[in-house]
Protein backbone atom coordinates (compact mmCIF):
# COMPACT_ATOMS: atom_id res chain seq x y z
CA UNK A 1 0.00 0.00 0.00
CA UNK A 2 1.38 4.01 -0.61
CA UNK A 3 1.04 7.08 1.31
CA UNK A 4 -1.83 8.00 -0.94
CA UNK A 5 -3.87 4.78 -0.78
CA UNK A 6 -3.62 5.71 3.49
CA UNK A 7 -4.61 9.07 3.25
CA UNK A 8 -7.92 9.50 5.13
CA UNK A 9 -8.93 13.06 4.61
CA UNK A 10 -8.75 15.34 1.46
CA UNK A 11 -5.98 17.44 3.09
CA UNK A 12 -8.21 20.18 4.28
CA UNK A 13 -8.65 21.12 7.92
CA UNK A 14 -11.54 22.91 8.81
CA UNK A 15 -12.08 25.32 11.97
CA UNK A 16 -14.88 25.07 14.93
CA UNK A 17 -16.80 27.76 13.34
CA UNK A 18 -16.66 26.04 9.92
CA UNK A 19 -17.91 22.98 11.55
CA UNK A 20 -20.71 24.33 13.68
CA UNK A 21 -21.95 26.26 10.56
CA UNK A 22 -22.43 23.18 8.27
CA UNK A 23 -24.30 21.40 11.22
CA UNK A 24 -26.57 24.14 11.46
CA UNK A 25 -27.80 23.74 8.16
CA UNK A 26 -29.03 20.84 8.98
CA UNK A 27 -30.07 21.55 12.62
CA UNK A 28 -31.67 24.75 12.02
CA UNK A 29 -32.17 25.67 7.68
CA UNK A 30 -33.73 22.41 6.96
CA UNK A 31 -30.67 21.23 4.81
CA UNK A 32 -30.57 17.05 4.45
CA UNK A 33 -26.57 15.95 5.72
CA UNK A 34 -26.16 14.77 2.00
CA UNK A 35 -27.21 18.58 1.00
CA UNK A 36 -25.28 20.68 2.98
CA UNK A 37 -22.32 18.37 2.73
CA UNK A 38 -22.72 18.86 -1.12
CA UNK A 39 -23.42 22.73 -0.90
CA UNK A 40 -20.35 23.30 1.31
CA UNK A 41 -17.95 20.92 -0.33
CA UNK A 42 -17.36 18.18 2.55
CA UNK A 43 -17.85 14.48 2.20
CA UNK A 44 -21.12 13.41 4.00
CA UNK A 45 -20.16 11.25 6.17
CA UNK A 46 -17.53 13.85 7.30
CA UNK A 47 -20.80 16.49 8.54
CA UNK A 48 -22.80 12.88 9.89
CA UNK A 49 -19.26 12.76 12.13
CA UNK A 50 -19.45 16.62 13.08
CA UNK A 51 -22.56 16.13 14.33
CA UNK A 52 -22.35 13.71 16.02
CA UNK A 53 -19.22 15.06 17.76
CA UNK A 54 -20.61 18.20 18.25
CA UNK A 55 -24.26 17.31 19.17
CA UNK A 56 -22.90 15.50 21.59
CA UNK A 57 -20.95 18.59 23.20
CA UNK A 58 -24.22 20.34 22.97
CA UNK A 59 -26.05 18.00 25.07
CA UNK A 60 -23.43 17.94 27.84
CA UNK A 61 -23.70 21.57 27.94
CA UNK A 62 -27.39 21.80 28.19
CA UNK A 63 -26.62 18.99 31.05
CA UNK A 64 -24.24 21.35 32.44
CA UNK A 65 -26.35 24.39 32.36
CA UNK A 66 -29.19 22.66 33.99
CA UNK A 67 -27.16 21.12 37.03
CA UNK A 68 -25.94 24.51 37.60
CA UNK A 69 -29.65 26.02 37.68
CA UNK A 70 -30.04 23.34 40.39
CA UNK A 71 -26.76 24.69 42.01
CA UNK A 72 -27.78 28.18 41.86
CA UNK A 73 -30.91 27.09 43.47
CA UNK A 74 -29.30 25.12 46.74
CA UNK A 75 -26.75 28.12 46.64
CA UNK A 76 -29.45 30.98 47.36
CA UNK A 77 -31.26 28.76 49.33
CA UNK A 78 -28.32 28.07 51.56
CA UNK A 79 -27.52 32.15 51.50
CA UNK A 80 -30.71 33.35 52.48
CA UNK A 81 -30.80 31.02 55.72
CA UNK A 82 -27.21 31.71 56.36
CA UNK A 83 -28.65 35.73 56.28
CA UNK A 84 -31.79 35.24 58.93
CA UNK A 85 -29.05 33.22 60.84
CA UNK A 86 -26.73 36.15 60.84
CA UNK A 87 -29.58 38.48 61.94
CA UNK A 88 -30.61 36.19 64.77
CA UNK A 89 -27.40 35.89 66.16
CA UNK A 90 -27.11 40.08 65.88
CA UNK A 91 -30.25 40.01 67.95
CA UNK A 92 -28.95 37.57 70.19
CA UNK A 93 -26.13 39.56 70.56
CA UNK A 94 -27.67 42.70 71.36
CA UNK A 95 -30.14 41.39 73.77
CA UNK A 96 -27.28 39.87 76.14
CA UNK A 97 -25.01 42.82 75.90
CA UNK A 98 -27.94 44.95 77.24
CA UNK A 99 -28.70 42.04 79.88
CA UNK A 100 -25.02 42.28 80.77
CA UNK A 101 -24.89 46.41 80.98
Amino acid sequence: MSNESKKKHNGRRYDKEFRLAAIKLVTEQGYSPKQAAISLGVHANTLQYWMKIYGKAKEQEAETMESLRLRLKELEKQNQRLVLEKEILKKATAFFAKEQG
